[in-house]
């Protein structure tokens, strides 16, 4: 005996309305959701790759090909003449220009967002270093205050020295005596 399948409306329902459920794609085929972050993400990686060599170097050879081609293929095989200036390239590239401007600038507008959160935590640990510094400046200061206050070897030695001096000019002189 199988169980009936709850999503499922026998065929003699037909006087039931409809669930209002969407009918949801498998996890695997579930479009992705653009968030402003995955935006984000997506645009500092465009822009990075916008400014390497080799985009530069794929843009150069797509340029140069299509320059020749409309130069010096057949006219029926042009498909964007110099006749007319290669306006669908100019086009093309206008439209490029237009697209990766504001993608550039997202770009440094996060970059400028994550540099103000690094100066704000080095300011932060500036402060930390300045408080701890100060701390261990006033540690040694006191450090140096009370040493000068603690008796020093040489001090000891020369107050034991004069109390020695002090012992043997009150001491009377004892005759000395000879060994027999």
């Amino acid at each position: 005996m199988t169980t009936p399948n709850p999503r499922r409306r026998p065929l003699d329902a037909l006087e039931l309305p409809r669930d209002r459920q969407r009918r949801r794609l498998p996890v695997s085929v579930r479009t992705p959701t653009l968030t402003q972050e995955r935006f984000g993400v997506w645009s500092e990686r465009f822009a990075r790759f916008m400014g390497t060599a080799k985009f530069l170097i794929g843009m150069t050879v797509f340029v140069v090909a299509w320059l020749a081609w409309n130069t010096f293929a057949p006219t029926a095989l042009q498909f964007d003449p110099r006749e007319l200036n290669y306006t669908l390239l100019t086009l093309i590239l206008s439209l490029q220009a237009s697209y990766a401007a504001p993608l550039i600038l997202l770009a440094q507008n996060r970059q400028t967002d994550r540099d103000r959160i690094f100066l704000e935590q080095d300011r932060t640990r500036d402060e930390r270093n300045l408080a701890d510094t100060e701390f261990l400046t006033r540690e040694v200061a006191a450090l140096r205050i009370a040493l000068r206050e603690t008796a020093t070897r040489d001090f000891i030695r020369s107050e034991l020295r004069e109390l020695l001096d002090e012992l043997n000019d009150r001491r009377p002189s004892a005759p000395t005596r000879r060994p027999t």
